[in-house]
């Protein structure tokens, strides 16, 4: 089975009221951990005004970094075409996975029929699979550091989330 690992970035944690800045794939084979595609855009908010200071601070978002970034329909078509027949996984999938599903209604695109219909969400597999006594706090950057993976390095960026999250998934299932 193909696993699409997302990670979005966004200008707040509310799906109803914050919007999407950008998406990162990494999708791979789940029997042999081939990565089979790589994927990243930048999209244009519609309202950057109504952001959580937090938000742009975490993620690095500017107005000059992201001038070539794209309306969300076209990052949706796109990402649409990349997850098709996947099963979606993210670390804290709840909240990835909100923002995911908003969009693609946004845009009238149909999100049922994309993905297999499991999901998998890293923090879940990660509690099943670590011992607890072993862990401070359950955030990302403390499991990479227990299973030795490299962080993410700051500012978040889409690809480099779901990169770190690939690789943690990997050597969790190993």
């Amino acid at each position: 089975m193909k696993i699409a690992v997302t990670d979005i970035e966004t200008t707040g944690l509310d799906a109803d009221v914050n919007e999407i800045l950008e998406i990162g794939l990494v999708v791979f084979d789940d029997t042999n951990f081939e990565i089979l595609d790589t994927f990243e855009i930048k999209v244009k908010p519609e309202h950057p005004e109504i952001h959580h200071p937090k938000a742009f601070e975490m993620n690095g978002y500017n107005e000059a970094d992201w001038k070539d970034a794209v309306p969300l329909s076209v990052a949706m078509q796109t990402y649409q075409q990349k997850i098709d027949g996947t099963i979606f996984c993210a670390h804290n999938m709840n909240l990835d996975y909100s923002f995911i599903k908003k969009a693609f209604v946004r845009c009238g695109i149909e999100i049922e029929r994309m993905f297999d219909r499991h999901q998998i969400d890293l923090f879940t597999v990660a509690w099943a699979k670590i011992p607890h006594d072993r862990m401070e706090k359950w955030h990302l950057p403390y499991i990479c550091r227990y299973l030795g993976v490299p962080e993410e390095p700051k500012p978040h960026r889409g690809k480099n989330g779901a990169t770190t999250a690939y690789e943690v998934y990997k050597k969790l299932m190993q």
